[in-house]
């Protein structure tokens, strides 16, 4: 690990002050992401502004009726926290289909959302990568691309985001409050934080230089059957293959689709508005084929086109399954 100076942070302002002054300075609150880049060399970071003490870590409701998540409120508080359990269920189950105990406890609200992609080429300095090493290529787009993306995708990225945590927050329209460093505060959707790769895969999100997020903030709850299924390589914790997240209103004994949202399939979070769009009751291959139009698969990633429609199937039906369930009790 290359030396570095470090600091902690007594106040927002001080936080934001000091990565600005710092060329390549990061923010560091659990850093079980941020470490392991470092190991690696794949981020070199100059200083570090340890964040942890600036006590962004409550839960509280907003005036609209929805919910406010401090950008250090850990992933294991976040999922057992009773608001969110009963209101927010899609958001509890992709938390804790995400990471270890012992991840959870440590890794923050802010810093899920921004954890940077684990495709292999980017973790390997010995390889050719946009994203870690601007304008050197790609050694994805011919090497091996199995769990790369197949959507949203472009020519110089197949890298996808590895977060459960940020699809069940898409689904939900969250929104990201952030302050600058000329103390500027903005909220930032959720569904404009990420950007799609393009020419410049390297530039990953719509935060400024030195901009830290101070909450995540969530609408009132939109009811229905809240749904997070994961598909990954191995039973133990791992990124997703595929996964679901779908919030479903069942009635006359078919299943709408009201929000669904994916992972595993592109450089973000992947919401299907078009997938939402389509009439209630609409079959789950027709949601599958309004989700993976566009699609653009490597021989090595194509079986996922199959495993996206398998999925979502299971999932539609699990709600039915639900649904019933509670007709009968």
């Amino acid at each position: 690990m290359k030396q570095f100076t470090y600091q902690r942070a007594a106040s927002v302002e001080e936080a934001v002050a000091a990565v600005r002054a710092v060329p390549g300075a990061r923010f560091i609150a659990g850093g079980t992401n941020l470490l392991d880049l470092m190991k690696l060399h794949v981020e070199t970071p100059a200083h570090l502004v340890d964040v942890n003490r600036l006590g962004l870590d409550r839960i509280e409701p907003t005036p609209e009726g929805g919910l406010r998540i401090g950008a250090l409120v850990r992933n294991a508080d976040l999922a057992a926290h009773a608001g969110v359990r009963r209101d927010y269920a899609l958001l509890s189950r992709a938390i804790v289909a995400g990471a270890s105990g012992q991840l959870r406890n440590k890794a923050t609200t802010a810093g899920n959302l921004l954890q940077r992609t684990r495709c292999p080429y980017f973790y390997d300095r010995a390889t050719a990568c946009n994203k870690r090493a601007p304008g050197s290529g790609c050694a994805a787009l011919h090497g091996h691309s199995h769990n790369l993306a197949i959507l949203g995708a472009s020519a110089h990225c197949i890298a996808t985001h590895p977060s459960d945590m940020a699809v069940a927050m898409r689904a939900l329209d969250a929104s990201v409050e952030t302050i600058d460093a000329d103390g500027a505060a903005r909220t930032i959707p959720i569904a404009t934080l990420y950007l799609a790769p393009g020419e410049t895969p390297h530039l990953e999100t719509s935060l400024r230089p030195a901009e830290l997020i101070t909450a995540v903030t969530l609408p009132p709850p939109v009811g229905g059957i809240h749904l997070y299924r994961k598909v990954r390589d191995r039973a133990s914790y791992a990124f997703a293959t595929v996964s679901v997240a779908l919030v479903a209103r069942v009635s006359d004994g078919s299943v709408s689709a009201y929000r669904l949202a994916f992972g595993g399939l592109a450089p973000a979070p992947w919401r299907s508005e078009a997938a939402e769009r389509l009439p209630g009751g609409a079959s789950a291959a027709d949601l599958a084929d309004a989700v993976l139009a566009g699609a653009r698969p490597t021989a090595h990633n194509a079986y996922k086109l199959a495993l996206v429609r398998r999925t979502l199937a299971a999932s539609m039906a699990q709600a039915l399954d639900i649904h019933s369930d509670g007709a009968r009790t």
